[in-house]
């Protein structure tokens, strides 16, 4: 049985239990509900998408404090490592000063031992008294760096 307008007049159907405006009031709150309910969604969306930038800040100001202090202990680091190069050079212009200096009192006891040797051949007593040829140099550790 439908009516001259194309719905039914049947109360078997619960659209049609009610008037028009009963149905324009039910679609009017499931519309509010749906929007109140995207709007709740998007809220907490955003709070996430908040938290999560300032969780990012937090992590970028934490990284920023750790490269400053990289940053200084690569400068201490940096000004340790030329100082010891610098006592480093200085060591080796040392040892280089004394392996010479070495070189030369070697070269003036041969030289002494073999005038030695020519100076006993010589001698009428057959031997010469060079008890002070045959005694070792030494040196304390402060008189090889204190010149």
């Amino acid at each position: 049985m439908a009516s001259p307008d194309g719905t039914s007049s049947g109360s078997s159907h619960p659209l049609n239990s009610g008037s028009g405006e009963d149905l324009q009031a039910i679609m009017h709150q499931k519309k509010l509900k749906r929007m109140i309910s995207n709007r709740e969604s998007a809220r907490r969306s955003r709070m996430r998408k908040q938290q999560h930038v300032d969780e990012l800040m937090a992590q970028a100001n934490q990284l920023r404090k750790e490269n400053r202090q990289l940053l200084t202990n690569l400068s201490l680091t940096k000004q340790h490592y030329a100082a010891v190069e610098y006592e480093n050079s200085v060591l080796w212009a040392r040892v280089m000063e004394l392996s010479s200096r070495l070189q030369s009192l070697d070269e003036i006891l041969d030289y002494l031992n073999v005038s030695n040797m020519s100076v006993a051949d010589t001698s009428p007593s057959g031997a010469w008294n060079c008890s002070y040829m045959n005694k070792p140099i030494m040196a304390s550790a402060d008189s090889m760096f204190y010149y």
